[in-house]
């Protein structure tokens, strides 16, 4: 485990339209804020299709299954990272039936509209989404911008 105090810098609402693209309008708005790390810290709306990916095998690196399709569907929860200015979400669904979702893909599209809520911090954050010990990597990232290491 590893613990890092958080410096936040700015919250920010993201409003999405109906046809907006979910992930790829996320990526537009990092990029017109100007957010190299930052938190997602939820979500509400709804979507018209869907595309996530989950992990499907137990070893890392694990192996991953793409789900997508066309259905109505609430946006139950949308949280994740944004790791040197790269969007890592992941999305829960629901209809009147079952919940489902996992990593947000490029394919999930706004129906009614759907609120993001985005924090902005100054911290270095962006090796925490790599496979293994965080500790470990964060020791060989430090050795390794070194000079003569």
């Amino acid at each position: 485990m590893h613990l890092e105090e958080i410096d936040l810098q700015n919250l920010y609402f993201v409003r999405l339209n109906p046809g907006d693209d979910m992930l790829v309008s996320l990526r537009e708005a990092v990029e017109k804020l100007d957010i190299k790390n930052g938190i997602i810290l939820g979500g509400v709306g709804s979507t018209s299709s869907y595309h996530f990916h989950v992990v499907s095998t137990g070893i890392n690196p694990p192996e991953e299954i793409y789900t997508r399709g066309k259905a109505p569907a609430d946006i139950v929860s949308l949280s994740g990272m944004i790791l040197n200015g790269k969007v890592h979400a992941h999305i829960s669904y629901s209809n009147d039936r079952i919940a489902y979702g996992g990593h947000l893909e490029v394919g999930t599209t706004v129906l009614t509209f759907a609120v993001v809520t985005l924090a902005k911090i100054k911290n270095e954050i962006r090796d925490w989404d790599l496979i293994g010990n965080i500790d470990s990597i964060l020791a060989e990232k430090s050795r390794s911008s070194v000079p003569g290491t």
